[in-house]
């Protein structure tokens, strides 16, 4: 039975939803964008373009999700009154499948939306360090990893490991990527805490039930384009070996790098390379981004005394549970968000938490 009135098109609808969403506006500033990278010379130094190429893509995104919410809802109107004038079932059908199409783009549209910070739409940086626990948590934190690089290969955005020290038996003593897409910081951000995984030990003889702990953070990459104010007098660099069981004289010759910000203690430092050269500059990289999300959280703090990253980290404020023993489910304690699949989630399928996440964060600022 369809309960709903046949709907008739008139101009001032599709007006109303292109000025909601300023479409115009959006077609016009890609037109501008056009024009820039098409003048002569604009292309003699690409990294110059990286802002507003990263620009243009995010308004051809935006412009072609709504112009498939348009397309969507002019189809349903057209099948609504198809299926009203000859009760046809298979116009029925296609209302059904139209219906479901428009709720999945409006749930598109909605998450966007919710990712509006100006620090949203960057590559993140994150990193995964086991708890106390030794092998346990170690094996933990390299679930972890897995589950996020899985989410990342799900969404086609690329992961560089920026550093990574493995575990002494089993799993990772700690580990830093940069993920790097639409918005990877705005969806990524709602992983920074604590993570608890309850289960049945492998590394038990006893068979007993661990819980083991890990952290994440995750901070918005600065890039080139962010300009802070770092005096080559602030920094200290320190060299050393690599540790771990590198290979190829990774871990023979002093090229580690740890390069630490004076004023303020914050320090990065990378082993992955052969090239004390490439070390540095990727331990610089990852101390632009901690020195930039420094500045975010002076500016959230300002706006609202409210948890603001990683210093508030502390066993017993778990953000999430993982449990495979006695029962199966994960939790979220922020959002009370759950999910019984827990394979599914530790293949990086996150995307409820994340989504349930942005609207907690948006309800707290309203």
């Amino acid at each position: 039975m369809i309960c709903a009135p046949p709907v008739s098109p008139c101009p001032s609808v599709s007006t109303t939803f292109g000025g909601v969403f300023d479409v115009a506006a959006s077609e016009q500033r890609l037109r501008d964008i056009e024009a820039e990278i098409s003048r002569p010379g604009a292309w003699d130094k690409p990294e110059a373009l990286t802002p507003i190429l990263q620009e243009k893509s995010r308004l051809e995104d935006e412009v072609g999700r709504l112009n498939r919410l348009k397309t969507c809802r002019d189809d349903m109107e057209e099948w609504l009154a198809l299926a009203l004038e000859n009760e046809d079932q298979e116009a029925l059908e296609s209302l059904e499948q139209q219906q479901r199409e428009l709720a999945a783009l409006l749930d598109e549209t909605e998450l966007v939306m919710l990712l509006s910070a100006e620090e949203d739409s960057r590559d993140a940086i994150l990193e995964i360090h086991p708890g106390a626990g030794g092998t346990e948590s170690q094996d933990w934190a390299e679930m972890l990893l897995r589950m996020y690089t899985r989410w990342a290969a799900r969404r086609k955005y690329a992961v560089e490991e920026m550093d990574f020290l493995p575990g002494d038996e089993a799993g990772i003593k700690s580990v830093t990527l940069r993920i790097s897409g639409p918005h990877a910081f705005g969806f990524l951000k709602s992983e920074r805490g604590i993570h608890r995984l309850i289960r049945i030990s492998p590394f038990d003889a006893s068979g007993r039930r661990h819980t083991s702990f890990a952290s994440v953070d995750v901070i918005p990459d600065a890039g080139g384009d962010i300009q802070l104010d770092i005096k080559e007098s602030d920094l200290r660099f320190d060299i050393f070996r690599s540790s771990g069981p590198g290979g190829q004289s990774v871990n023979t010759t002093s090229s580690a790098v740890r390069v630490t910000h004076l004023p303020t203690g914050i320090s990065a430092q990378c082993q992955n390379e052969k090239s004390q050269h490439h070390n540095k500059e990727t331990a610089l990289r990852v101390l632009r981004a901690r020195l930039y999300n420094l500045e975010l959280q002076k500016r959230e703090a300002e706006r609202q005394a409210e948890y603001a990253g990683k210093d508030a980290i502390a066993f017993g404020s778990q953000i999430r549970t993982y449990t495979l023993q006695p029962y199966r489910l994960v939790k979220d304690h922020r959002t009370g968000s759950e999910s019984g699949d827990v394979d599914a989630v530790l293949d990086g399928q996150i995307d409820q938490f994340q989504h349930d996440y942005l609207l907690y964060r948006h309800e707290q600022k309203r």
